[in-house]
């Protein structure tokens, strides 16, 4: 019984957390919906141009909602939308109107104004303040704005804004999702500054705080607590663009708040609700004085004119000083009902820090969720070990019977029927994988090469369903609610993917075409449906082969007797022992590895200083360190370059001494493989440690980082970057990385070694902007969104993959001209946005199959404002459908290279 409950908490703990991301789904303007009595405005011009006509891509009427008259820029007309219920609101899309090429206006910028309630208006602002989001340019387009940070809300007003007196009209259509947490506020202490020696200032405040300032406490507003944006395990990163440290977090110090010991808040919701559990996203950098709270008191006030009950439900966890990540932190409400919550979180070192906090009632179900790291052991431990208890005494009388409980056990026995199904479904799974992994398998010549290293399972890479960081089907309402529909804001076609069932015939005509589908987990569902209405394709259940038929199959039985295989057996191997995912190389006699095969010196362990760690994969984490006496060590012609007396910064790929044999042979070959490279825009191996365990190898590290980071944190040069003291890089210091890059991938591809991960996270640079092509992307939490999983196992950057990399297992030094297309479009884009950002990671498999197809309905990558049209052309050609028309990275190069001293 112990075990189900456990079960009960850790499934519930799956849910609860909408996630921005995902939650995109279009809230019935352009449909219907939203009925024209839910749609009202401050005036219109004609009852032609009433609110009613406001609606995305539609022309009834005179084509849009028009205010009456010129507009001012001192007016402040407005569009109301009622959407009937609380709404987590992330995305808004505007158009002028057209009215059949009758029409001209528009919109040229607006503002968000929204109430919870219709009688309180609050202001939307973005992340640094500012009121007013650009509108459209035109009468026909629209323009796609997204709401950082996301409001929840039932009203919501559009107010256009001009600065020249116009006539203005709109059409509206509103994206998100239901807010079925019931949240409409929380209050608490104001958060405060860290100032830490040797560290930057970390400003832990609530800085997009709807609510009122009163007193040093925030009061009847929402925040950074209900945005959906999870903090990293170390607070001073963020996972926003522009802003200070500490941004993610809402932190208090203990001795700030008196002798309390605790930090209390409260918590209001739109109706009594009957509360399961609560999560709160905790900090745990404990070596920063940062812990979990120790414990915490919940109580409950039924109606808000009512008084406090006097019990409440207590909570005490056991701390972790072994796992420094942060997590969430479920607490059990015992079913307790209320309207509003007080709880009480204490202390258990000098700070603590919140970045998300949900409530779950048994009576609601979420639409979205975002995915939990997997817990540790520690924090196994701390759930199975921790129980809920409450003030009363054990003498306490137990209350009568208040005849639900028939219903109680008859919710307890349909739970535990489902999860022994759910266990069956897992361990059929299971075996039909073993089954599949022992099947004789077809590889293509260009697949024969050697990987690194085996697979990793490393916790942090796990991809939200649907995009992305990020089963990976649509959840929520695309699935519980048919009107819902997830927006996609490029093609009509691609915002269900089960069009692609349709299309499924005309693959059937290839031999390509049936490794299209296999193995991947996305397009099961489509396969079986298609494996008994298409007449090129042969089952093979129980051995042997025969003709189509109703009978059933598993996904991968069926495919076309010619047909190449691509499994996810095939695919685990693309990921290195410590997450990462850098050379293949021709198959090479590396079998029996032995010291002598190693030709980098060994390096004292003693003398490398721990200082961060950067990334960690199943069998094996990397780190930072100082290596005192490096250079003196590595001795003339070193390739470390002058530190001015500095400690010389390294990375150390590091093997777990749990790690299996195969890892470890696989350690010693990439070991191996990294000291044949030698090139100045190459990472280097500089030495290893490998005559004691750990085994460990020494690469350099470069001061800035990687790219990534690097431009994400710049503008382009200009007068006003100038005059403000604002980092900024010039067009030229763009085209010389782009150089850069190019002659590193030169180097490679003339050793027949391809790369598989090329990207700007995988670029270093140091302080004279020198780029060294490296391998910690994939291994660094920081970019797990950039990452795809394949059923729970491998990962795989698909929005920087070539189309035959994704269909059909295939990876080549085109794969990798594709990849360095897809990182030149990141390196003038200032890396701003993650490519195919409006894209699912479905969609972007999907656009996959279009190149594959070939009839022109692909989508690619649009042209960055900074890009030259020659370097974008360029671009194009490393993302041509046929690997013979792309670009060789020799070409590449000596294209690029005359543009450095323009």
């Amino acid at each position: 019984m112990h075990l189900f409950l456990l079960l009960i908490l850790q499934a519930a703990a799956a849910f609860g957390q909408i996630d921005p991301a995902h939650c995109r789904y279009a809230l019935g303007m352009e449909d219907g919906r939203i009925k024209d009595d839910d749609i009202t405005a401050s005036s219109q011009w004609y009852e032609t141009t009433g609110p009613q006509y406001a609606r995305l891509n539609r022309e009834e009427g005179d084509g849009a909602w028009c205010p009456e008259g010129q507009l001012e820029p001192s007016d402040s007309q407005y569009l109301q939308v009622d959407l009937g219920r609380l709404t987590f609101l992330t995305v808004v899309g505007t158009q002028g109107r057209y009215a059949r090429n009758s029409g001209n206006e528009f919109a040229r910028a607006y503002r968000l104004n929204y109430s919870r309630d219709g009688l309180l208006w609050k202001s939307w602002r973005n992340r640094l303040g500012n009121t007013v989001m650009e509108g459209n340019k035109n009468a026909y387009a629209s323009v796609i704005n997204d709401l950082h940070p996301p409001i929840v809300t039932r009203y919501i007003r559009l107010i256009p804004v001009t600065k020249l007196s116009t006539t203005v009209c709109m059409r509206v259509e509103l994206y998100g999702c239901p807010w079925e947490d019931g949240l409409i506020s929380y209050s608490a202490p104001e958060g405060q500054l860290m100032m830490p020696p040797g560290y930057p200032i970390a400003s832990l405040n609530d800085s997009t705080y709807d609510g009122a300032h009163e007193r040093r406490r925030l009061f009847g507003g929402m925040g950074q607590l209900t945005d959906g944006v999870i903090g990293l395990d170390d607070f001073l990163l963020t996972r926003q663009y522009h802003v200070w440290p500490g941004y993610d977090y809402l932190g208090w110090r203990n001795d700030s708040l008196g002798t309390l010991g605790y930090v209390e808040m409260e918590f209001v919701f739109d109706k009594q609700r009957n509360f399961t559990s609560l999560k709160v996203h905790s900090n745990n950098m404990f070596s920063r004085g940062v812990k979990i709270f120790s414990s915490v008191s919940c109580w409950f006030k039924p109606r808000l004119i009512a008084g406090w009950e006097a019990e409440p439900v207590a909570f005490k966890t056991v701390l972790d000083d072994r796992n420094p990540s942060a997590r969430y932190v479920t607490v059990p409400l015992n079913r307790r009902t209320a309207k509003s919550l007080r709880c009480r979180f204490y202390f258990a070192d000098v700070w603590m820090m919140f970045s998300e906090i949900s409530f779950q009632s048994e009576d609601t179900v979420l639409p979205t969720l975002t995915p939990e790291v997997t817990p540790t052991p520690a924090s196994v431990e701390s759930t199975m070990t921790t129980t809920p208890k409450t003030a009363a005494s054990p003498s306490a009388s137990v209350p009568p019977d208040d005849g639900k409980t028939p219903i109680l056990i008859g919710c307890l026995v349909t739970i535990i029927l489902l999860l022994v199904i759910i266990i069956f479904l897992i361990l059929w799974c299971q075996y039909v994988c073993k089954v599949l992994e022992k099947a004789p398998r077809r590889i293509l010549d260009e697949e024969v090469t050697v990987r690194l290293s085996s697979c990793s399972d490393t916790i942090i890479l796990q991809t939200p369903p649907v995009p992305p960081r990020s089963g990976h089907a649509p959840t929520g309402p695309a699935n519980s609610d048919p009107h819902y529909e997830r927006v996609f804001l490029l093609d009509p076609q691609y915002q269900n993917p089960a069009v692609l069932r349709n299309k499924l015939p005309e693959l059937s005509q290839s031999a390509e075409a049936s490794a299209l589908l296999l193995g991947n987990p996305l397009y099961d569902l489509l396969l079986l449906t298609s494996c008994h209405m298409t007449s090129g394709w042969l089952r093979a259940c129980g051995g042997g082969y025969a003709e189509p038929d109703v009978t059933q199959c598993t996904p991968h039985q069926c495919f076309h007797s010619n047909a190449p295989h691509y499994a996810e057996t095939d695919i685990v191997r693309l990921q290195g022992v410590t997450g990462s995912n850098m050379y293949a190389v021709p198959a090479l006699t590396v079998d029996s590895l032995t010291r002598k095969d190693i030709s980098a010196a060994e390096f004292p362990r003693q003398q490398l200083i721990f200082r961060e760690k950067l990334g960690e994969g199943q069998f094996g984490e990397v780190h930072l360190c100082e290596a005192e006496g490096l250079p003196e060590f590595l001795g003339e012609g070193s390739p470390l370059p002058d530190r001015d007396g500095r400690s010389v910064l390294v990375a150390v790929k590091q093997l777990r001494a749990d790690a299996t044999s195969q890892a470890r042979n696989d350690f010693l070959k990439e070991i191996k493989i990294m000291s044949r490279l030698n090139d100045p825009n190459i990472i280097r191996l500089l030495c290893v440690c490998v005559s004691s365990d750990p085994l460990c190898m020494v690469t350099e590290y470069m001061e800035n980082g990687d790219l990534n980071m690097f431009l994400s944190q710049r503008e382009i040069e200009s007068t006003l970057t100038h005059a403000n003291n604002i980092p900024s890089v010039s067009l030229s210091d763009l085209l010389h990385m782009s150089v850069q890059i190019s002659s590193g991938m030169k180097y490679l591809a003339s050793l027949n070694f391809v790369h598989r991960d090329l990207a700007t996270r995988n670029c270093l640079l140091d302080r004279r902007l020198t780029i060294k092509i490296a391998d910690f992307g994939m291994s660094r939490n920081l970019y797990t969104s950039d990452y795809y999983r394949i059923q729970g196992r491998a990962v795989l950057p698909i929005r920087w993959m070539a189309w035959e990399s994704i269909l059909l297992g295939k990876f080549t030094t085109a794969s990798d001209v594709w990849a360095f297309g897809v990182t030149l479009w990141e390196i003038f884009t200032l890396c701003k946005e993650q490519p195919y950002s409006l894209l699912s990671d479905e969609q972007v498999i999907e656009n996959t199959g279009e190149f594959f197809r070939n009839q022109g309905r692909q989508i690619f990558l649009y042209g960055p404002p900074l890009c030259p049209p020659s370097l974008f052309e360029l671009m194009m050609r490393c993302w041509s459908r046929d690997i013979t028309d792309r670009p060789t990275f020799e070409g590449l190069y000596q294209a690029l290279r005359p543009h450095v001293n323009q």
